[in-house]
């Protein structure tokens, strides 16, 4: 039975299927709208660094084929085969995305779903439908990425801009449009053996053209590569029916213009007669400054556009929110990782599944999405004697569901340290938020006691992670023979590190209210290996 994905859950492909050899099949459909469907293979910066990885109708499979469109069948409206251990390693990520085709909005789609077929058997389904987007003409809608081994995500994030704005938002080029040669079907006689039925009914039997090469698929045919024609710079978002106009093209009225005669490169035309000073034109013989002029009402080109080129191409027009695009881009959500992901370095997200909740400190939360509850996690009477006998009492909140929450604290620096069956030593003061499945308890420190309770500690074991939070940036100490820390400073210890409380004498806190007696400080000792995260707040 194929595993069902909501937007934000991933999971390694090794946990779907043992198969390398995988079908990804995408059906989507609005009335009276095509869609472009074509995968990006992205570097490790998540940038297309080579354009013989991005798969589409002109270009329909990658040097060593390991990636292939394969066109509509068993029901998808597009399908692709990816064949998992033929991926160079400099390609860390596939990004599988679909693009309306002319004028339209994603929030007009009819339900849809991205799948995956593993031998012949659908092993994970993405459904998605118009009601999740608004205006947008673009969807993300998977992700294959590296992170040790291969994994899945189910992104379906939209995007404002079709095609062009989505190549460019991964760092290619927009070339020219250029005849593509028309998609030639897969022989029905020679389905790959991975090949998926058709979802709710037999695929239409579909005549077998001439006799092709082994590997069941049809070789498409050559193709021009996307960055052959010069590049036009276009906005992020071209509004639709403005076509981006060809270096060839006249320019419009109120552009830069070239006279009859004039040499078409060279800089801005300075016409006969012009004054030296004073005039919006540059003398003959003196050096440009400034760039290519531009004449008064004539539109400026915003950050990331280029200059025109030829000294007679107007840029296309730029919308108005471009701008706000452009300043909120790297504050986007980060790409989805495993089941918790840093969003900046204040900031932590956690994807939430039935059955997997986790605790955080209350008033933590700061947004959501999906449908999450959130419940008071009481300690009884025993706990809340325990805290407050030991100073290491937490009020928490559980929180589960299915969706993404958004964890934060004034600010503080979060940090999600894993543990596979391990332990781990913190103050209660250092966490933000755990897995409910890892076992807590409270162990003594031993040595002379600790203002404020720190003569106590938190023990976290099991698998699962733990949001660390400090006042500024911390230094992680590896445990030698003599590591000393001072008791506010600390926030965990690796468990193989024994601490032990001394006491020395500082005036200089002396001057300080809250520090007139003797200072605190921990001792660690332990074999190597072991560590010690102290924050920058006592420094």
């Amino acid at each position: 039975m194929a595993r069902e994905f909501q937007r934000g859950h991933k999971a390694k492909i090794s946990d779907l299927t043992a198969g390398t050899d995988l079908y990804v099949g995408v059906q989507i459909s609005a009335p009276g709208l095509s869609f472009d469907i074509s995968c990006f293979g992205l570097d490790a910066d998540e940038r297309l660094s080579d354009d013989r990885y991005f798969v589409f109708f002109n270009q329909p499979k990658t040097p060593e084929e390991s990636i292939q469109l394969l066109g509509a069948q068993s029901g998808d409206t597009e399908s692709f085969r990816v064949t998992l251990d033929k991926i160079p390693p400099q390609i860390q990520k596939l990004s599988f995305t679909a693009t309306i085709d002319g004028n339209g909005q994603m929030s007009q789609i009819a339900p849809g779903y991205v799948r995956i077929v593993a031998g012949g058997e659908e092993v994970a389904r993405y459904p998605f439908e118009g009601s999740e987007f608004s205006t947008e003409r673009a969807v993300m809608l998977g992700d294959f990425y590296l992170k040790d081994v291969w994994r899945f995500a189910a992104v379906g994030q939209g995007f404002d801009g079709g095609l062009d704005a989505l190549l460019q938002n991964f760092g290619g080029e927009v070339a020219e449009d250029e005849p593509a040669a028309p998609p030639q079907q897969p022989q029905a006689d020679a389905a790959p053996g991975f090949a998926p039925p058709a979802f709710g009914a037999p695929a239409a039997p579909v005549p077998a053209p001439a006799p092709e090469p082994a590997q069941g698929f049809a070789p498409p045919a050559p193709a021009p590569s996307v960055h052959a024609a010069p590049t036009i710079a276009a906005p992020l978002n071209t509004p639709p029916g403005v076509p981006v106009p060809p270096p060839s093209a006249p320019a419009p009225q109120g552009g830069p213009f070239t006279p009859p005669g004039a040499p078409p490169q060279g800089g801005p035309f300075t016409p006969p007669g012009a004054p030296p000073q004073g005039g919006p034109f540059t003398p003959p013989g003196a050096a440009p400054q400034g760039g290519p002029f531009t004449p008064p009402g004539a539109p400026a080109a915003f950050p990331g556009q280029a200059q025109p080129f030829g000294g007679g191409t107007q840029l296309a027009p730029v919308p108005p929110e471009a701008g706000l695009r452009v300043v909120l881009t790297k504050y986007s959500e980060a790409p989805v990782g495993d089941r918790w992901t840093e969003q900046n370095p204040q900031l932590v997200r956690t994807t939430l599944t039935k059955g997997a909740n986790i605790l955080a400190k209350q008033g933590s939360m700061v947004a959501y999405q999906g449908d999450i509850d959130f419940a008071h996690k009481g300690s009884g009477l025993l706990g809340k004697l325990t805290g407050q006998l030991t100073g290491q009492g937490m009020a928490l909140m559980r929180c589960s569901g299915d969706g993404e929450v958004f964890l934060a604290d004034e600010g503080s620096h979060l940090f999600v340290i894993r543990l596979e069956n391990e332990q781990l030593y913190t103050s209660a003061r250092g966490v933000l938020a755990f897995d409910e499945a890892l076992d807590t308890e409270i162990r003594r420190i031993e040595g002379a006691g600790l203002p404020g309770g720190g003569l106590f500690s938190m023990l976290f074991s099991g698998t699962g992670a733990v949001v660390v939070k400090t006042r500024g940036v911390p230094v992680v100490l590896p445990v030698g023979p003599a590591t000393y820390v001072d008791g506010n400073a600390v926030i965990a210890w690796s468990a193989g590190a024994q601490a032990v409380t001394t006491t020395s004498l500082r005036l200089r806190r002396s001057g300080y209210a809250r520090q007139t007696q003797e200072a605190i400080n921990l001792q660690f000792r332990g074999a190597p290996g072991n560590f010690v995260v102290v924050q920058p707040f006592e420094v």
